[in-house]
């Protein structure tokens, strides 16, 4: 069975892309077989046989891939480490994007710091080129000495970000006031190690200290659960699993996801561009009126 994904799931009744969206991947990565390293020479690798990948950072250049599939809807769990000391400057990304001026893109940035103070994640949503939707967060634990697990959920209601599973911020779909959302353009995976020294730690205060080069972060555990856009623009099926892991498709936030989320954004949150009224003057965003939490 095959359908076109881009022409088609927009149209369909929740149902109907429930059964359809079966057809979907759900795979643990090899990263090998799953991704290609697009820039940096020699500075990312993939070792353990396709189960470790490592980008690198130095004064020369960064590093990235991407993933070969395209994704239209699904989950995508990725387990990072992130550049351990002193990481002022360096930025490393994990996002999913399409391509061209009114591309779509779902954002995890992680902003480096110096030794002993917390990263940034900075999370945005684009959706026909806008984006401009800004949260920021720190993280309640130290993101370089041990792996942890970012994961985006995407479906037609909304976009989910999380944590160690632990959901971090909702972006609800809101066409029907006007807002648009991604739904119709597949998308690709991208991570990059790379030096903004000019804006990512303290605004640019803090510049890169290239005595500590080369910077390093690592990537295991990649697993898709996703309607995966082949180039005829169809979702094929690749898991005979894809029945049991298909709860994306109408994940939500239960009573214990929403104190979750409550809790993380209530102690952890900093910067909301929900709240900013010297931003927006004119008054806030139209999908911002509607509560966070649920």
């Amino acid at each position: 069975m095959s359908f076109s994904c881009s022409s088609r799931l927009s149209s369909m009744p929740l149902f109907a892309l429930l059964i359809a969206c079966l057809v979907g991947a759900s795979m643990g990565g090899n990263f090998f077989q799953d991704f290609d390293i697009t820039w940096g020479d020699q500075r990312a690798k993939i070792l353990n046989g396709g189960q470790l990948l490592t980008l690198s950072l130095d004064k020369d250049s960064g590093s990235g891939f991407r993933s070969k599939n395209e994704y239209l809807f699904g989950r995508i769990d990725m387990q990072i480490k992130l550049v351990s000391g002193n990481s002022a400057g360096t930025v490393t990304t994990y996002y999913l994007s399409s391509q061209g001026p009114t591309h779509d893109e779902i954002d995890f940035e992680f902003l480096g710091n110096v030794t002993g103070e917390p990263y940034t994640l900075h999370t945005n949503v684009f959706s026909q080129g806008k984006g401009n939707k800004e949260q920021q967060f720190y993280l309640w634990f130290d993101p370089t000495k041990a792996f942890h697990t970012y994961s985006i959920v995407w479906n037609q209601q909304r976009i989910i970000f999380l944590v160690d599973n632990i959901p971090i911020r909702v972006f609800h779909n809101s066409e029907s006031i006007g807002v648009p959302f991604p739904t119709k353009q597949p998308m690709r995976i991208y991570s990059s190690l790379w030096n903004a020294d000019d804006w990512a730690t303290r605004g640019g205060l803090v510049k890169t200290d290239w005595t500590q080069a080369p910077f390093t972060a690592s990537y295991r555990n990649f697993k898709a659960s996703a309607c995966v856009s082949s180039p005829g623009s169809s979702c094929t099926s690749t898991s005979p699993n894809s029945l049991q892991d298909s709860t994306w498709q109408v994940q939500a936030l239960d009573a214990s996801g929403r104190n979750r989320l409550r809790w993380v954004q209530q102690k952890y949150m900093i910067y909301n561009y929900c709240t900013d009224l010297k931003r927006f003057p004119q008054g806030i965003p139209a999908e911002c009126k509607r509560s966070r939490f649920l």
